[in-house]
């Protein structure tokens, strides 16, 4: 898959402000400062499309990006933020449940999980939440840069282990950075979106 264009549609905090239901969405879910937004970044190939920035919680709303006019990519706010304030994550929460769950449309979600630490609480909470809702299955380690390649399959091992992940479903340790599993991961989601 080659990204031609990319266009932000719509900037939501609640269903009302969602784009019609009309083309398949994959979501990117993960926790704060895992490398969503440089992710974002690298797979529509624009370095300034999502916000990066060092400090954790800068992705507050649910964003929609339309893809080669064929398809979404929905960036959510980041799980675990710990800085903001109790009644704040907790709206966040019911912000991504109520996308999650009600979306029609929703045909994936790309969950992301730092290939230096191993999965978190939050990140086999998170997993489990998605396969309970069949939208699990497609896991990418981020800042796969910082972990030497003759160490990465044992820190990949941990992850598939610690989500309880199937032998079939999909895991792919990418780097933003160095540009690595960027291929591997469009043919992914391709694939996703080609199997509706």
């Amino acid at each position: 898959m080659i990204v031609n264009k990319v266009d932000i549609v719509a900037v939501a905090v609640k269903k009302e402000q969602y784009p019609p239901a009309d083309m398949a969405e994959i979501a990117f879910a993960g926790r704060s400062n895992v490398g969503k937004s440089s992710l974002l970044n690298l797979v529509t190939g624009r370095r300034k499309l999502a916000k990066v920035s060092g400090a954790p919680g800068k992705t507050r709303t649910i964003n929609f990006y339309e893809i080669n006019g064929s398809f979404r990519i929905v960036d959510l706010p980041g799980y675990g933020y710990a800085k903001i304030s109790r009644s704040e994550r907790e709206k966040w929460g019911r912000m991504i449940e109520s996308y999650l769950e009600k979306r029609p449309n929703l045909v994936k979600v790309v969950q992301l999980v730092d290939i230096r630490h191993g999965p978190t609480a939050l990140d086999i909470q998170m997993y489990d939440y998605l396969k309970f809702y069949g939208l699990d299955g497609f896991v990418v380690a981020t800042k796969a840069d910082k972990v030497p390649v003759t160490r990465r399959a044992g820190h990949l091992s941990a992850i598939r282990k610690g989500l309880d992940m199937a032998g079939d479903d999909t895991l792919i340790a990418v780097s933003a950075l160095k540009k690595e599993g960027l291929d591997e991961m469009l043919k992914a989601i391709e694939g996703a979106v080609d199997a509706v």
